[in-house]
């Protein structure tokens, strides 16, 4: 009887102060339209291009989440797309900004190198005065996130681990690196998305056991995913403090989201999947100082 009230209280505390953090603030958003996405390689387990993409849906969906950013009081602007570059799309991975300081991306695989320099030009042309020419691949916001007091930054797959100290000295803030071990996983923001504040939902199958221990010590309250929200990219999602946009196959997260406060929007860019991205990686946020 006790222990129940005592988790009855605890449970209650932390959706309070969810709630209390969870305040709603426009965000500033960059978006690149897919309006030449398509997969002709593989670099990543999903991209497939056996499976044709359907231009004309992957455009709508784009179009919808765009729309929907905008109808709920957020700014979008918008990078022109380039015909050779097909994973323009996914514009989170072009560089991270954090107190209005961009430091800008290095790819892993060739076939998005140029990418890293057309994001660098569009920041530096819109008045962005601290840019800064990474020495190290790091693959942007695909595999860092931010924290009210961390950096989170992923490891493994696509960024070098020695981007990671280069981040910390350019923003300022402490870096916290996790390990990611799935495939299925290969950036941070298939696997974890920050909600707001110190608040953060993630697949502890996707990190090593040393990074599931310290994300279990950062964030005792996580949200936790299965496995089929997972792999559905439920982790790939956009929250503005209270409105959290996610693939709405994952179905498995609405309810706890609810829980916590926040208003959970189903999206569906199931065309984008195909290029192993969803609602994350088709937005990079714009942090201004």
């Amino acid at each position: 009887m006790d222990r129940a009230w005592t988790y009855h209280v605890r449970a209650r505390s932390h959706r309070e102060e969810t709630s209390l953090r969870s305040a709603f603030s426009p965000r500033r958003y960059l978006m690149c339209p897919p309006t030449y996405f398509k997969v002709t390689y593989s670099i990543n387990p999903w991209m497939d291009p056996s499976k044709p993409v359907d231009l004309p849906l992957a455009l709508a969906q784009w179009e919808d989440l765009r729309d929907r950013y905008r109808a709920l009081g957020h700014t979008v602007e918008v990078l022109a797309p380039r015909p050779d570059l097909p994973d323009m799309v996914f514009a989170a991975n072009g560089a991270t900004v954090v107190d209005g300081r961009v430091l800008g991306a290095r790819f892993a695989h060739p076939e998005r190198t140029a990418e890293a320099a057309v994001h660098r030009e569009w920041f530096r042309s819109h008045g962005w005065t601290e840019v800064q020419d990474p020495v190290h691949i790091n693959e942007g916001e695909g595999d860092f996130a931010v924290t009210d007091s961390w950096l989170l930054a992923g490891r493994g797959f696509r960024s070098s681990p020695l981007s990671h100290p280069e981040a910390q000295e350019f923003f300022g803030r402490p870096v916290i690196g996790l390990d990611l071990v799935d495939p299925r996983y290969y950036h941070l923001d298939t696997a974890l998305c920050v909600l707001g504040g110190e608040d953060v939902m993630y697949y502890p199958a996707a990190f090593s056991p040393g990074s599931r221990a310290v994300l279990e010590r950062l964030f005792p309250d996580a949200v936790i995913a299965r496995e089929r929200d997972a792999a559905s990219f439920g982790l790939n999602a956009v929250s503005d403090g209270h409105h959290v946009l996610l693939p709405q196959a994952a179905l498995g997260l609405f309810e706890p989201l609810r829980e916590r406060g926040y208003e959970p929007i189903g999206m569906d860019l199931s065309e984008l999947l195909k290029g192993g991205g969803s609602v994350k990686c088709c937005t990079m946020e714009l942090r201004s100082a």
